[in-house]
């Protein structure tokens, strides 16, 4: 069990900066440290995520305590606001039901169900105190036994007021719907030629070593390698409890400062490549109809053995109405291209849908791919300095070849990214409370 503390980051543009800080216990999932099966690769699409608002570099100045945040007028403002609100639903529900439209029942209902969680821990809250405060009026009984016990209540008091104030705080921070998702990993070599391909090898075995890590499922739907044995384009099929909410945040540019193995003076060179993380839907919640699709064959091109150039296995399939496309040319069957093709396909256009949705909520938020270019970096991989830091939040760790196995470090990073984007969820509520005052 870790504790999680969140410290000040940048929100919306022009909006004032709110320090927070979120206390919430993190159970660890199970890890199952099965040896990595396949290599796998990935490749670059945009793709929908919760956003950091944040366009620059963040460095955590300040972290504030629970019961600092719990000295918010604004946290207490929006609690209330909440109380009220379930009390106005079971009001509704207990003296109108027999009146109100289904709709409206079912609203209420909905309502309550998402409230009550949060109401219980307040009354909880509210009733811990209340006894925290009849245990300091015993202490000063001067009765020695009574004082003792009356202390090691107290103890116990405190304890339970804190573990129930980080509960509420967890209880604020709105689940995403995708988040329960499994997804589509890809892969891109950017700028810096085969360097840039060996690097996108490397990080593509990072997250096949973490999804091992984690007990994940790791199928690889496409690689296209280079000559050196790096990697142009690769995708790969995750699935396992939370693992688009852990993965997410690890989408955009990434960029190594290393001196190449192709390099013979012994320059340090920079080069990126590109994550995507797209969450893969399934049958019922997301459809395409097969009058929108064009589905082209053509021969394989590049390694893959006798059967290239030889069989038309290679698909293409062309969303008609969006210009989205998808190919797979892994396979010497022309069936299961097509099948890897649909999945990619799907997943690229449920993206997209997201991505809408989600920028109708962070209007500054950023496309996770952009141009591909060094500037556009999420993270550096610094081999010289033996560091790796990650540029949206301003946390460095160091060992590369550790992160790079893809376990330890790099869950600490992402745990921290987590951390960073639900601080920024309960900013965004305290924010908005305190301007509907």
């Amino acid at each position: 069990m870790a504790v999680v503390c969140f410290g000040k980051s940048l929100s919306r543009a022009g909006r004032q900066l709110l320090n927070v800080t979120v206390f919430r216990s993190i159970t660890r999932a199970s890890v199952c440290r099965c040896p990595a099966i396949h290599r796998t690769v990935i490749s670059t699409i945009p793709h929908a995520q919760r956003a950091f608002h944040a366009s620059q570099p963040v460095m955590v100045t300040k972290i504030l305590s629970v019961e600092e945040i719990f000295n918010k007028k604004a946290l207490h403002d929006y609690l209330k606001k909440k109380e009220m609100e379930y009390n106005s639903c079971l009001q509704s529900l207990n003296t109108e039901s027999q009146t109100l439209d289904d709709e409206h029942v079912k609203m209420n209902r909905n309502n309550l169900s998402v409230l009550g969680p949060l109401v219980q821990k307040i009354k909880e809250l509210e009733e811990k105190q209340k006894e925290l405060e009849d245990t300091l009026d015993l202490l000063k009984d001067n009765d020695p036994e009574l004082h003792e016990l009356a202390e090691s209540e107290k103890e116990a008091c405190l304890a339970a007021i804190q573990d129930l104030r980080q509960q509420i705080l967890s209880l604020l921070i709105p689940e995403e719907e995708s988040d329960m998702s499994d997804l589509v990993l890809e892969v891109t070599a950017g700028v810096g030629g085969q360097e840039a391909m060996l690097f996108t090898a490397e990080i593509f075995d990072m997250y096949h070593n973490f999804a091992a890590f984690h007990g994940w499922g790791f199928d690889i739907l496409e690689v296209m390698s280079s000559e050196l044995g790096g990697i142009r384009r690769a995708a790969a099929s995750i699935s396992g409890p939370f693992s688009y909410k852990k993965l997410k945040f690890e989408a955009g540019v990434h960029r190594v400062q290393r001196v190449p193995k192709t390099e013979s003076k012994g320059r340090i060179h920079t080069s990126t490549m590109t994550v995507a993380i797209l969450p893969q839907p399934t049958e019922i919640s997301f459809t395409i109809s097969p009058k929108d699709l064009r589905i082209e064959t053509k021969r394989a091109s590049g390694a893959g053995g006798q059967h290239v150039n030889t069989t038309d296995s290679a698909v293409r399939i062309v969303h008609l109405p969006t210009g989205t496309v998808a190919e797979c040319q892994q396979e010497r069957s022309q069936i299961k291209n097509k099948e890897t093709a649909m999945t990619l396909l799907r997943a690229k256009l449920f993206s997209a849908r997201l991505e809408e949705e989600t920028s109708k909520r962070y209007l500054a938020r950023k496309l996770q791919i952009g141009s591909r270019g060094r500037s556009e970096k999420i993270r550096t991989y610094n081999f010289s300095q033996d560091r790796i830091t990650d540029h949206r939040i301003g946390k460095t760790v160091h060992d590369v070849h550790g992160f790079l196995q893809g376990e330890e470090l790099l869950e600490e990073m992402i745990v921290f990214l987590q951390q960073f984007s639900e601080q920024e969820s309960l900013m965004d509520i305290l924010q908005d409370c305190d301007q509907n005052q």
